[in-house]
């Protein structure tokens, strides 16, 4: 069964819980909470593609759909920056002291949000295509 919609209504959903922790001061969850929502878009395209999307990396998914569809640097360096809040955002051995929400910024918050919805919008325009 075709889910496209159900992935892209989860991304969506995580760009305002993204939204909202930025608002209310919980910055590593925000960031977090961004890096979902692209990863999510990203599994929708494949899922309406009819393709399996393995990993979290919105990174890699998004090189996978470079085979078919033109991604832009820009949308690339996106990525990797969202993919740099998978793990520490959760996770205080991922940082040499304190605990993760010390370590990250409203700006951050910020930048990886924008991220998130430029990638969205990319992949919404795939996915209005095919």
């Amino acid at each position: 069964m075709e889910r496209s919609k159900d992935w892209m209504d989860e991304a969506e959903g995580d760009l305002e819980h993204a939204k909202s922790d930025m608002e209310r001061g919980f910055y590593n969850w925000a960031c977090f909470s961004a890096q979902q929502s692209a990863e999510k878009a990203a599994k929708a395209v494949f899922q309406k593609m009819g393709a399996e999307a393995w990993g979290h990396s919105v990174a890699d998914l998004l090189k996978e759909l470079s085979k078919k569809h033109q991604v832009s640097e820009e949308l690339m360096d996106a990525a990797y920056e969202l993919d740099k809040a998978y793990i520490p955002t959760r996770y205080p051995n991922a940082h040499p002291t304190g605990a993760p929400r010390s370590r990250y910024t409203k700006g951050e918050a910020r930048r990886l949000i924008e991220d998130a919805e430029d990638i969205i919008r990319f992949c919404s325009d795939i996915l209005s295509k095919i």
